[in-house]
């Protein structure tokens, strides 16, 4: 099979004013960026749109990922192709790509095979210029920070105590850690600081929670950069910075509308953190899809104990969404991994590893059930899975009351995935969405992350450390109490030790550390070592990569 790059390559693309004119939006609402790139116009689409009734909306969210894969993003480009096969109109909403992850060795995030999002060159580096304002905007304030100190510090701002950092595009472990005002009384004040990668940022997450370029800049103001000596909470609004910032941003709020291999509207937009942020596409992209198709089609980050339960809790929470239902993706291949098989020996039958592994899927299974939302289990094939296999994990699903469909989107387009778009369609018309969140805001911080770790993760309990009991209480005495979690935990386990695959038991959840996001409005449950700078692998991905005299691409996935 060709690889992805060389099958986007061969992509007949329409014009994106013509898949644009598919959903109804008119000229004066389309911002071209080339031929095959387009940002809209929300006020203007919002006013003209606002009475109309939504469509549906999918979440798909996956098992805990393996190396085996899963095909999450696959699966949902695959999805939204195969619901226009089966003559309904639907619209893919997905995040943006971060430039390091695509130089390091991850790749990139817009599909796979014959499910792919195109111009996947462009999609997978600059884009629109987003990322590039994500950054500007959040340096801008950093410098801001940095120039208080040097100016006087008539905030009072203990330098110690600044916890903005700075961002870049790009993964750079020797930026972690740095000092920065070296160099003599007008080089500013001495101090350690950091990078973090810019999908990491709050500017990021805020991008992807705002409802319009006002809300925006409202949450912005409310980013808690520093504390002063008496412990007081300094924030952007103290600096005066946040008309500043949201002006740079005044087209990255705007989404974006790109087209898959047969040309179904996709909406890319923003692309926080699945660890440090909540991981879901923006908010006004995912509104936008709802009043122009059908059927919304979008994603969230990791497994469904991270990236379905922030779906549901934060971002549906913030923005008043009700998911209508949920596929989770799973591979054969994946589940085997769960029951103890090696990456090398997955092409083997082997069904009793099948059965340990699969009640990793099964538990997802029931923490979806836990928000009211329908589910329905989707089998991304592999050419090694046996019939066997197959029929194991749809009996099983079966006897949990889980819908299943085989998807075949990545070697077969969308019409491989007629029989999952047909039992999605199916839910929706039968089973009501009876969508609730897990937790009150009103709880105290601790019983909020436990109430997670106990029904999403299984735990038997959690420990807080010393440092993470001192922030709680900081918090909640600074007014911040109310605000939902975000868990910052590995992806590859339902605990916070990423070699216990399947469905451990027995474990509690160690909380080291707790941060704050006053503008994205959430506070940050850390467990573990969660980088929010990721470093390059001994063979970068970008070493691969190369253009001709001609710009054709190659290497690039």
């Amino acid at each position: 099979m060709k690889t992805d790059i060389e099958i986007a390559q061969e992509a007949k693309m329409k014009p994106i004013m013509d898949v644009a004119k598919e959903l109804d939006l008119l000229e004066d609402e389309v911002e071209l960026y080339g031929k095959y790139k387009a940002k809209i116009d929300l006020n203007a689409v919002w006013e003209r749109l606002k009475e109309k009734k939504d469509g549906k909306l999918i979440l798909v969210t996956a098992i805990n990922p393996t190396p085996a894969g899963e095909g999450k993003t696959t699966t949902t480009v695959g999805l939204g192709q195969a619901m226009a096969k089966i003559g309904k109109k639907a619209v893919i909403a997905l995040r943006e790509p971060s430039l390091g992850p695509c130089f390091g060795i991850k790749g990139g995030a817009a599909g796979g095979g014959y499910a792919q999002c195109v111009p996947m060159e462009d999609i997978n580096l600059h884009f629109t210029g987003d990322f590039h304002a994500i950054t500007s905007a959040h340096n801008l304030l950093a410098a801001l920070v940095d120039n208080h100190l040097q100016q006087g510090n008539q905030l009072n701002i203990d330098p110690r105590q600044v916890v903005f950092r700075r961002v870049l595009d790009m993964n750079d472990r020797a930026l972690r850690k740095v000092v920065i005002g070296l160099g003599g009384r007008t080089e500013g004040i001495p101090r350690e600081s950091g990078f973090d990668i810019t999908v990491a940022s709050e500017i990021m997450a805020i991008l992807c929670l705002a409802n319009d370029l006002m809300d925006l800049k409202e949450r912005f103001g409310k980013i808690v950069v520093a504390y002063t000596y008496d412990g007081k909470p300094v924030t952007a609004h103290d600096l005066g910075a946040e008309g500043a910032m949201a002006l740079l941003m005044k087209d990255a709020i705007k989404p974006n509308l790109v087209q898959t291999l047969e040309n179904t509207p996709a909406l890319i937009h923003g692309g926080p953190f699945a660890n440090i942020a909540h991981g879901c596409n923006s908010v006004v992209a995912t509104k936008l899809a709802l009043k122009v198709a059908d059927y919304a089609i979008t994603e969230a980050g990791f497994g469904a104990d991270l990236g379905a339960e922030k779906f549901y809790d934060l971002k549906c929470r913030y923005a008043g969404l009700k998911p209508d239902a949920t596929v989770i993706v799973a591979t054969v291949r994946a589940l085997k991994m769960n029951g103890g098989v090696a990456k090398d020996n997955l092409n083997e039958e082997n069904l009793d590893a099948l059965a340990k592994g699969i009640v990793n899927l099964e538990k997802h299974i029931e923490n979806v059930a836990k928000f009211g939302v329908p589910s329905i289990v989707a089998i991304n094939r592999f050419p090694s899975d046996t019939q066997a296999e197959l029929d194991f994990v749809a009996q099983r699903c079966r006897e949990l009351g889980a819908e299943f469909a085989l998807s075949e989107v990545f070697s077969k387009g969308g019409e491989g995935g007629v029989e999952l778009a047909k039992a999605v369609v199916d839910i929706v018309e039968k089973k009501e969405s009876n969508f609730k969140v897990l937790y009150d805001l009103e709880l105290p911080i601790t019983e909020k992350i436990e109430k997670i770790c106990k029904e999403i993760y299984g735990a038997d309990g959690v420990n807080f450390t010393k440092e993470a009991m001192k922030a709680i209480e900081k918090y909640e005495e600074l007014g911040y109490g109310n605000l939902p979690i975000c868990m910052a935990k590995t992806q590859y386990s339902l605990t916070d030790d990423q070699t216990r695959l399947g469905r451990p038991t027995g474990f509690r959840i160690t909380i080291r550390e707790v941060r704050l996001s006053a503008g994205a409005g959430f506070l940050v449950a850390i467990t573990g070592a969660i980088m929010t700078m990721p470093g390059l692998p001994k063979v970068p991905a970008a070493v691969r990569m190369d253009i001709d005299s001609q710009g054709k691409i190659s290497g690039l996935f």
